[in-house]
């Protein structure tokens, strides 16, 4: 039986005035990445997406509304929404929770599963629509002080939407408001792929989308690059962990000492 969004909301209200819960303060990065709400799982690929300094190098702050494209199952959804649940608003933009759609359909229960388990810490997290061309709603257009994104873009290529997507975040941001990305980096050497079959997106390709947009690039980092990604993997970027698309077991433990994909991090701003 599939929970609507409505029914979830209600039933989560009901836990919370009925239950004695203990508040998990989180009051700084750290006291998020470290604390009991995130499986061994998910604090081990720290390593990899290093989410502190990522975030930091996007400069969000304690009390800013932040919308994420794209959450999935919520890797990232466990350290900003409590992160920012005291004082400030996290907003998902992403498929209906109520979906009938690959992969969201799967992610779905994940998802909602995950803010049900700690509702102290995401009792202010909102839900927003991203389903492009033709159902867009996330938030009032200027309102947003950061957007951010991590390794989606090949998706929307995938679909022929990134256009569509970065007139999206533009429109939701404030003036000032920075657009952050994380995505799977390309060999500059190759033709970009239209559609990023491989996953894989060049960086100068994504710089010139987002300027498209009328965006500004204000800086670029090295955080999560990974030079031992060489890129010419027969299932693309999902070869590499955590995926490891159709490995076996002898292939696996090779591809696990590369680790995860090599990203380029970067930081856009829409003008004041």
């Amino acid at each position: 039986m599939r929970i609507t969004l409505q029914t979830f909301l209600i039933s989560l209200a009901m836990f919370l005035s009925l239950q004695n819960v203990s508040s998990v303060q989180a009051h700084s990065l750290d006291d998020v990445l470290s604390g009991e709400h995130r499986s061994d799982n998910n604090k081990a690929r720290d390593v990899s997406r290093n989410p502190k300094e990522t975030l930091e190098f996007f400069g969000i702050k304690e009390d800013m509304t932040v919308v994420e494209v794209w959450p999935s199952a919520g890797w990232y959804t466990e350290i900003l929404a409590p992160y920012l649940n005291e004082s400030g608003q996290y907003i998902t933009a992403s498929y209906d929770l109520n979906t009938d759609r690959q992969p969201f359909v799967r992610f779905a229960p994940i998802f909602l599963n995950k803010l049900a388990e700690y509702p102290d810490l995401y009792s202010n997290v909102r839900h927003g629509i991203f389903e492009l061309p033709d159902r867009v709603e996330i938030a009032e257009s200027g309102s947003a002080d950061m957007v951010l994104t991590f390794r989606n873009v090949h998706n929307w290529m995938a679909r022929g939407q990134e256009e569509n997507a970065m007139r999206v975040f533009y429109d939701v941001l404030k003036p000032g408001g920075v657009f952050g990305v994380v995505e799977h980096r390309g060999n500059p050497s190759i033709p970009q792929d239209p559609k990023s079959k491989s996953g894989y997106v060049n960086e100068a390709f994504m710089i010139e989308l987002a300027e498209s947009a009328g965006f500004v690039l204000e800086a670029s980092s090295e955080i999560n690059a990974n030079p031992k990604d060489t890129k010419d993997h027969r299932q693309g970027v999902w070869t590499l962990a955590p995926t490891f698309a159709s490995l076996n077991d002898e292939e696996k433990e090779r591809f696990s000492e590369i680790g995860e994909s090599d990203r380029f991090t970067l930081k856009f701003r829409k003008p004041k």
